[in-house]
């Protein structure tokens, strides 16, 4: 059985590349290494933009604005298969691509970082304040991206 099962929808109907979803499959894996989860994975994203996101914002966290990521864990495990199950991410594609281009890192490296933050909340780090859980998140993002990328900038993390 494979470590993580990926389900990938875009939003829309749309076809999702492939090389987005070797990419946020990578870097899914990477934390799961990183953090020994033991055991095959599961993990639910929808891929979608400012407009998609904003309203699962509104419904779920009554925040009414658009944002990067959100996480959805489940945290609990698949009887049928014995897969633990992470829970749901979305991913706002078009505040990637502009993220990645204002710090100058691209937006396969800010897809990349946005998965591996995302992942750490589905298993259950946070950063509601600016204390030493965000920064113990933030160790743990730029350890895994430098393994992910070890030759990318991270200092912005």
């Amino acid at each position: 059985m494979e470590k993580l099962k990926l389900s990938l929808r875009c939003e829309n109907g749309q076809k999702c590349p492939p090389e987005l979803r070797r990419r946020i499959k990578a870097s899914a894996l990477a934390v799961l290494a990183a953090e020994e989860v033991e055991g095959p994975c599961e993990l639910s994203v929808l891929l979608t933009d400012d407009g998609g996101i904003h309203a699962i914002n509104r419904e779920f966290r009554d925040v009414d604005r658009p944002t990067d990521v959100l996480s959805f864990p489940m945290g609990d495990t698949d009887p049928a298969t014995g897969r633990y199950l992470l829970g749901d991410m979305v991913l706002n594609v078009d505040r990637a691509r502009t993220q990645g281009e204002e710090l100058g890192h691209g937006a396969d490296h800010e897809i990349s970082y946005l998965t591996v933050h995302s992942v750490l909340h589905l298993l259950g780090y946070d950063h509601v304040d600016e204390g030493p859980m965000k920064r113990e998140m933030r160790a743990r993002e730029k350890a895994i991206m430098a393994v992910l990328e070890p030759d990318a900038r991270t200092e912005e993390i």
